[in-house]
């Protein structure tokens, strides 16, 4: 691996970069369903509600992520609940040009991200890429 060739190195940022945002995400979820980090917001959330049914979307879809398994798809779901997210509790305080007025950054960038990740997938640091490797020592026919 040479630092003259950054190409080598774009594979790995999209693992990183997957991992860290699942991690971010998973803090939402289990933000909404354990109370931890505590916000108040989200005391006597219903677990059958819309921000309850986040909560496990996050939660979930952020693990699969962080371990890289399902990426695309998981990626494409998520990219829409964080979409949704932004449109349903954030824009009716205040739509496009306002994202940092109506506190809604974070869900045009996981919306964003997590769609970015769903087209080029999980990158090399994942389950993914590893079941897409045979096996050492077989071969397929």
């Amino acid at each position: 691996m040479s630092l003259r060739n950054p190409e080598v190195f774009a594979p790995r940022a999209l693992s990183v970069l997957r991992i860290v945002s699942a991690f971010l995400l998973i803090q939402h979820g289990t933000a909404k369903l354990f109370g931890f980090p505590h916000v108040a917001y989200f005391d006597n959330l219903q677990l059958v509600s819309l921000l309850g049914l986040a909560g496990i979307l996050e939660l979930v879809g952020g693990a699969l992520l962080l371990i890289g398994w399902f990426t695309r798809p998981t990626a494409f779901v998520l990219s829409g609940l964080a979409a949704f997210a932004y449109f349903i509790g954030h824009a009716t305080k205040g739509f496009v040009l306002a994202p940092s007025l109506n506190q809604g950054e974070a869900a045009v960038l996981f919306a964003f991200v997590f769609l970015y990740i769903a087209a080029a997938g999980a990158g090399p640091w994942s389950v993914d890429a590893r079941r897409s490797k045979p096996l050492l020592g077989t071969q397929l026919a």
